[in-house]
C-alpha cells in the first residue's frame, strides 16, 4: 500500500478529524508575515477549502519574512501566488482568492461572498477592517481567532493563545480591546506576545519585522483552529 499525504497526521488526530477538515472551510485574511504561513499549515493538515483575501503586491522589505516572498515573485499579487502554491502543494484543494482590500462597513458582504465558512482566521493590520471584520463573523455565527502585534518582536517563545481582554502590553491588542467593547464583542480568541516591542529609531510609522516570531504566530493560529475544528461536535460544511 502506498503512503498517502495524511498518514502521519492521522496518528494523532481524533477519529473523523481529517474526514471532518476535507468538508472545511477557511478564510485567512491576510497573507502576510502571519498569514502567508497559517494557510500553509491548514492546507498541509487537511482542510478542504481555503478563502484567502489579500489586495497587496510582494515587495522587497517582504523577504525577511514572508512564505511567497521570492525574487522571482516581486511585484506579483499575494493571492495568486498563495493560490499557485498551494495547488501544488495539493492539487484537490479548493483555493478561492479575493485580491481587494478589506474595508469597515464592507466585511459582511464581502463574508456574505465568501460564504459558507466554519472558521475565520484573522491577519490583517488595518484596525478599523480588523474590528468590522470580527464583529460581522461573529453575527453570522462565524469562529473567529485574530493575530495581534507581531511587529517589533524578535522572541517567539514569547507568543500565546488567549482571550483578547486578558492581553497586556500589546498596543494592537489596547486598540482593539477598546473598539470591540463598545461594538458589544465580549470575548475573542486571540494569538499575542508577551514581549516588550523593540523600540528603534526608523521612523514614525515604520514597523520592523523578524522572520520568526509572525511565521509562529501563523503556525499557533492555524494550529487552535484546527484543533477547534476537530473538537467542535457539529458537522463541516460552513455557516452563512
Amino acid at each position: 500500500m502506498g503512503e498517502n499525504r495524511h498518514d502521519r497526521s492521522r496518528l494523532i488526530l481524533p477519529a473523523g478529524a481529517l474526514k471532518k477538515l476535507e468538508k472545511s472551510s477557511v478564510l485567512v485574511a491576510g497573507l502576510g508575515g502571519v498569514g502567508s504561513w497559517a494557510a500553509e499549515a491548514l492546507a498541509r493538515a487537511g482542510v478542504g477549502r481555503l478563502v484567502l483575501v489579500d489586495f497587496d503586491r510582494i515587495t522587497p522589505s517582504n523577504l525577511n519574512r514572508q512564505l511567497y516572498a521570492l525574487e522571482s515573485t516581486l511585484g506579483e499579487a499575494k493571492c495568486d501566488v498563495a493560490r499557485n502554491r498551494l495547488l501544488q502543494l495539493h492539487s484537490g484543494i479548493r483555493v478561492d482568492c479575493y485580491i481587494e482590500r478589506l474595508e469597515a462597513g464592507s466585511t459582511g458582504d464581502f463574508l456574505d461572498r465568501a460564504a459558507p465558512l466554519d472558521y475565520l482566521l484573522d491577519a490583517i493590520d488595518d484596525i478599523s477592517a480588523k474590528a468590522d471584520l470580527i464583529v460581522a463573523a461573529k453575527k453570522r455565527g462565524i469562529p473567529v481567532i485574530s493575530s495581534m502585534g507581531t511587529g517589533n518582536r524578535l522572541d517567539p517563545s514569547c507568543l500565546f493563545i488567549t482571550d483578547l481582554y486578558q492581553t497586556q502590553g500589546d498596543p494592537l491588542a489596547r486598540i482593539l480591546r477598546q473598539r470591540l467593547r463598545k461594538l458589544n464583542v465580549d470575548e475573542l480568541k486571540v494569538v499575542c506576545s508577551s514581549e516588550t516591542p523593540i523600540r528603534h529609531d526608523g521612523g514614525p510609522g515604520m514597523i520592523g519585522s523578524s522572520p520568526f516570531v509572525p511565521p509562529s504566530a501563523g503556525f499557533l493560529l492555524a494550529s487552535q483552529v484546527i484543533r477547534d475544528l476537530v473538537s467542535d461536535p457539529g458537522p463541516a460544511g460552513g455557516s452563512g
